[in-house]
């Protein structure tokens, strides 16, 4: 049965439209079951009618007509109940309703299994037979096996807007297309689609025409002979290591490489206007299909080699791979997995938006967008990100949802409300220059979170007291090797003099988890828990003096550096993160330097440094909250897996009273807690933060004047009182409207949504 199932999977992947797909599941179904009928009904969402869209066994003239309502007859009952219904004899069955148009008389036993994606009903399979009997356990697990895999298939149609003909709408209706995913930066971007992919996956080579085909087939010619020497050398190389059948492998890769094999298919695409890179996606995508549905084993594996293949002359057809895009000036920047990097490549003030299918509002490039004020939408499932380029986008931030092609209509509203984003940040600088006061005198400090120094005047012009969250590892992510001690000091120079008197809080090296350095790659099943922050430079010593020593030395005459360091969970790695800054301090005295030893801190951002946070408080200048990990650990959730997003929540109530705890301790020994989160930046939150006691927040420039007009208009008593609410509710959803009503309330519903 895994083999049928296999073989279905792959066939069903591979059909070009949702029709095909359904076509293929319920032939191959009814094959594999060897009864006499199955069925796929798809639901109307917006009428909520379960529409039979294929069949092998019925009626073929009634698909997309017959329409039936949750609960009406044996189909409409598993979509209500969402769980499988089996019976022998379906017509003595008390919900039994016969429709003589569809033909299924003649038909006695019936199972029929929901069709559930992200626990939504999208529709019902079935399956029937003219003998009475009932469907034994292996037959039905095959059916909600099959369901599982269509769920996919069919909510990809939805996003993709291929999903209007079950909806009865009039033939004259444009249909608006849109994906939807987490919201992770609010606000609205228009603009033009970039694809960025990563290097040597073919899976992610967008499609892109070209007007220079002859350009083109001489680019892949000359990788396809490339590739071809390189096997040739590998051949020879390994003659008297591996026996003759293993060499017989390099003989099939030749064998493909002959004009007439694979080159030959790829240089027909290509001669159709498709890109070189692209012609080379579609014709391995094709080959790879063709295996992976084949019966036997052998030639079944057969599909990795040939995607092994396609990599390696994918590789050299990419020898040009710094070659940067050509950005619109308005770009939207979309990608399989966007990294931080792409987003830096962007020439400034050209990006407007960015659009990632994997991570989530919490992933580092989703903090980096926020910290440069760019909407985002992250963790799209199912957006066929190849097909995108070029295609005019809206994101619209705020909800998490991205517009395909949109209606010159829709266009004009969202442009609107852009207006109104700008209209509202030009009214609130008129705040810079005052405090982040409460109405009642109650006072906080407000900082920015930065990592480019291309940010440092965003900063500066929002009012920021100062920065209370460096990410150091931005500039090692911009070069191909770890940057020299001078390469970071100047860069730490000029941000520690830009701001001076004002403080900077530099965190040390943070890698690992979902920050990688290309030139340091670490690969772990679990990299959360895995080597990362604090871990990552106690094991590399050589690493952490380099820092520090350049940290130091940037700080000579400015006397306004801050230190603290990430993912400390026990008290022995603070005190041996401590001991080396010391260290790199004495050196550098002995080098003649004279400079202040800094404030340091630590980041309690596990659930192990919370429950020790007084006794780091005792040895530390700060402490200093980060809420996007704390919140993963506390809850258990992976800020970068979208099947779980809607359980990551910083207002969950375990969040805020760790969050408490934390603030009380640190006073409690007489020293300043921060939190330096994107939980900062969130109007809700920060009226509950405001409560707890924090002495500082620190967040993105863009946010920061928002921020403070909420500190603004929210006394302190209102508050605590509203702490004191939300503490005794158990529903973090219930929280979140509790605060956002008071913002309401207070004439503050515009930092909620656009136009508000």
């Amino acid at each position: 049965m895994l083999k049928v199932m296999r073989r279905v999977v792959q066939e069903v992947n591979g059909a070009e439209t949702l029709e095909e797909a359904l076509s293929i599941m319920v032939q191959r179904v009814r094959e594999a079951v060897e009864t006499q009928a199955c069925t796929v009904f798809l639901m109307d969402q917006e009428h909520q009618e379960l529409v039979m869209m294929a069949t092998d066994g019925l009626n073929p003239e009634m698909v997309g007509k017959v329409r039936i309502k949750p609960a009406d007859g044996l189909v409409g009952l598993v979509g209500k109940r969402g769980e499988p219904i089996n019976v022998d004899d379906a017509p003595t069955h008390p919900s039994y309703h016969y429709i003589p148009e569809i033909g299924e008389e003649r038909y006695k036993a019936f199972l029929g299994v929901p069709i559930v994606h992200h626990r939504r009903i999208m529709g019902v399979l079935i399956v029937q037979q003219e003998e009475a009997r009932r469907f034994d356990e292996a037959e039905e697990a095959f059916l909600i096996t099959m369901s599982a895999q269509l769920a996919g298939v069919i909510a990809h149609a939805e996003a993709t807007g291929k999903m209007a003909s079950v909806s009865r709408v009039p033939n004259n209706y444009k249909e608006i297309h849109f994906f939807d995913g987490i919201a992770s930066v609010p606000g609205v971007g228009i603009g033009h689609a970039v694809v960025v992919y990563p290097l040597a996956d073919l899976d992610a080579v967008p499609d892109r025409s070209t007007d220079d085909i002859a350009a083109e087939l001489s680019k892949f010619a000359t990788a396809v002979a490339a590739v071809r020497e390189d096997i040739q050398v590998l051949k020879k190389r390994t003659k008297t290591m591996l026996p003759e059948e293993e060499q017989a492998l390099f003989d099939v890769y030749l064998r493909l490489l002959d004009n007439n094999s694979l080159p030959g298919e790829v240089n027909n695409v290509i001669n159709t206007g498709v890109w070189a890179e692209g012609a080379l996606r579609q014709v391995i995508d094709l080959h790879i299909r063709q295996f992976e549905a084949m019966e036997d084993a052998y030639l079944r594996e057969r599909a990795i080699d040939i995607k092994d293949l396609g990599r390696r002359v994918l590789l050299y057809l990419q020898q040009d791979k710094r070659k940067l895009p050509k950005y619109p000036e308005q770009t939207i920047l979309i990608g399989d997995e966007v990294t931080a990097s792409a987003l830096i490549e962007v020439p400034e003030g050209q990006l407007m938006g960015v659009v990632s299918s994997k991570g989530s509002s919490n992933s580092h490039v989703a903090i980096l967008a926020r910290a440069m004020g760019i909407p985002t939408v992250m963790g799209v499932p199912k957006m066929p990100v190849t097909q995108l380029e070029g295609v005019e986008l809206i994101v619209n931030g705020y909800h998490g949802r991205v517009y395909v092609n949109p209606p010159a209509t829709l266009r004009k509203e969202f442009a609107l409300l852009a207006a109104e984003e700008r209209q509202l940040d030009e009214e609130l600088e008129q705040l810079r220059e005052l405090p982040a006061e409460t109405p009642d005198n109650y006072r906080l400090n407000l900082y920015v979170n930065t990592g480019l120094i291309s940010d440092v005047e965003r900063s500066l012009s929002s009012g920021a007291e100062g920065v209370g969250l460096y990410r150091s590892e931005v500039p090692f992510m911009a070069r191909e090797r770890f940057p020299s001690e001078e390469e970071q000091r100047i860069i730490y120079r000029q941000l520690l003099g830009v701001f001076a008197p004002k403080p900077v809080t530099m965190r040390t090296l943070d890698v690992g988890g979902d920050k990688a350095l290309p030139y340091f790659p670490i690969e772990e099943a679990n990299p959360f828990l895995g080597w990362r922050g604090i871990r990552v430079t106690l094991d590399h010593p050589e690493v952490f003096l380099v820092q520090a020593r350049a940290m130091l030395r940037a700080s000579e005459g400015h006397h306004n550096l801050q230190i603290m360091f990430p993912m400390i969970s026990c008290i022995t790695e603070a005190d041996e993160a401590l001991r080396l800054l010391r260290q790199a301090y004495q050196e550098l005295l002995e080098e003649g330097l004279d400079i202040p030893f800094p404030a340091v801190g630590v980041m309690v951002e596990v659930p192990s440094a919370v429950s020790q946070s007084k006794a780091l408080a005792s040895r530390f200048d700060f402490l200093s909250v980060g809420s996007n990990d704390l919140t993963q650990y506390i809850l258990a959730v992976d800020r970068n897996n979208t099947r779980v997003a809607n359980l990551y929540n910083a207002l969950h109530p375990a969040v805020l009273r760790a969050l408490k705890y934390v603030v009380d301790n640190a006073h409690a020994e007489g020293k300043i807690a921060s939190i330096c989160g994107e939980m900062a930046g969130d109007p809700a939150a920060v009226i509950a933060l405001m409560a707890i006691g924090f002495d500082a927040l620190s967040m993105s420039a863009a946010s920061l004047p928002r921020m403070k007009w909420v500190i603004r208009n929210i006394p302190m008593t209102q508050a605590r009182s509203l702490l004191d609410e939300v503490l005794m509710m158990h529903d973090p959803k219930e929280i979140r409207r509790h605060l956002e009503n008071a913002l309401i309330e207070a004439d503050l519903g515009g930092l909620i949504w656009a136009g508000k």
